[in-house]
């Protein structure tokens, strides 16, 4: 590695602003460029997460110690403040002169030089007051702040759940990110990975779902024995719950219209115990070969990669007796993963709903007489889930819901519908609807 960690997550952070890339993408691709050691990696990785996280709350802090706006800093010399501001205010165990030290010498090594003395002046202030005071705020501001999230979405999710459960939801986003795995039932038993976790250094618990583990793990997951023998996929447990929902069982057919890159699909296959027939579809071809690679690691022949666009009806699909519709959204349920995506605006998610309603719609076509059809999104916009559903329901007699997961805790009551949120069910916010054709 040429580059220093806090060089590296300068890089893309100012990579992320300018591109608008995802957060997890761009730090994958520095990481496969510089090839840093694991420890760096998760330092860098803190660096990116946390500065992104906390964005509305550094800038606030920042703010305070500028004699000019804020919005007149240019990208570099923002992204070095903000670098610092994080290092000083949320990180303990990072000595405070350190954290200033560098981001001026980073500052000083570009074309934004001019700006080190602002930067040390900046930090150097920040560090003698070192605290969050959010004293002069209130109400929906002072959540904002608070939680760095845009007072938009703070009225938003108050308005659809409540202030409690919204602020729940957004205390739970900035917590450290929970990794659960799907063990392959068709290969070892739960107990039996948890053991070769621990000879592989893996810390792994059990949770209230069978079949499905918490691990503690800083290395990379594709690096471990386990994984190269398909003893487990990488999934929230709000994804298994899902395919609980569907509720698929030995020899029959089901077909996932949105499955790229394969998790459900996978883990429908296991409860199938690699028994019947998985249509795996995806619009894209690169796509469905990452399916079909997935599915050979995991040794699941039942799986039959298609590509095939989910808004269109496709005459050489059987009649099937599950249906998986979960859809592109908004991802609003997942920004403790992707944090980038709670600065985007609500109306952004306006233009995905035709598609949402267009392929829930041809994918009802797909279902048998006395099949299920489940409708899914990793959103938490009732725009994107229960209008959807409602309207699907208005359109086609044919078929009615049923109650999603009745033993689940409901956050909010929404009839037949499910929507899941960290601080109730411990996984990614998501919602889950079941259909069945009378």
């Amino acid at each position: 590695m040429t580059k220093k960690p806090r060089e590296i997550a300068f890089e893309i952070l100012c990579k992320i602003e300018a591109d608008k890339a995802y957060s997890n993408i761009a730090i994958d691709s520095a990481v496969k460029m510089y090839n840093p050691d694991s420890t760096d990696c998760a330092f860098i990785s803190r660096l990116v997460y946390g500065v992104i996280e906390r964005k509305i709350t550094l800038d606030y802090i920042i703010n305070k110690y500028l004699s000019q706006p804020i919005t007149k800093l240019k990208t570099p010399v923002l992204t070095a403040l903000r670098i610092g501001a994080y290092q000083i205010l949320f990180m303990d165990k990072i000595p405070e002169r350190a954290a200033v030290n560098e981001m001026v010498n980073l500052i000083k090594k570009g074309k934004f030089s001019y700006a080190s003395g602002l930067v040390n002046a900046v930090l150097r202030k920040i560090s003698d007051n070192n605290q969050l005071d959010f004293s002069t705020l209130s109400g929906d501001e002072l959540t904002s702040v608070q939680y760095s999230v845009p007072e938009e979405l703070v009225k938003f999710l108050t308005h659809h759940y409540g202030k409690e459960n919204a602020e729940e939801f957004f205390k739970h986003s900035l917590l450290p990110k929970k990794i659960f795995v799907r063990v392959n039932n068709t290969k070892i038993s739960t107990d039996e990975l948890i053991k070769f976790f621990k000879n592989e250094g893996v810390i792994a618990y059990k949770t209230y779902l069978p079949n499905a583990v918490e691990i503690a793990f800083n290395g990379a997951v594709y690096n471990l024995e386990s994984y190269k023998k398909g003893y487990f996929h990488v999934e929230d447990l709000s994804s298994q719950l899902c395919i609980e929902a569907l509720d698929v069982f030995s020899g029959c057919t089901a077909i996932d219209v949105c499955a790229a890159p394969g998790g459900k699909t996978f883990t429908i296959a296991e409860k199938m115990n690699n028994n019947g027939t998985v249509i795996s579809c995806d619009i894209y071809a690169q796509r469905t070969d990452l399916i079909k690679k997935g599915a050979e690691r995991l040794g699941l022949s039942c799986i039959k990669p298609a590509v095939n666009d989910a808004t269109v009806l496709n005459e050489g699909f059987p009649k099937a007796d599950r249906v998986l519709c979960d859809v592109p959204c908004s991802g609003l349920g997942i920004i403790t993963k992707k944090p980038e995506i709670k600065y985007k605006k609500l109306d952004d998610a306006k233009s995905l709903l035709p598609i949402q309603k267009e392929i829930l719609n041809t994918s009802s076509k797909y279902v048998k007489s006395g099949g299920k059809l489940v409708y899914s999104t990793c959103s938490i916009n009732p725009n994107e889930n229960r209008k959807i559903c409602d309207a699907f329901l208005k359109e086609n007699p044919d078929f009615s819901s049923i109650r999603a997961l009745p033993d689940i805790e409901r956050t909010v009551e929404e009839g037949d519908y499910l929507t899941l949120f960290p601080h109730k069910n411990n996984c990614d916010g998501f919602f889950v609807a079941v259909f069945v054709r009378k």
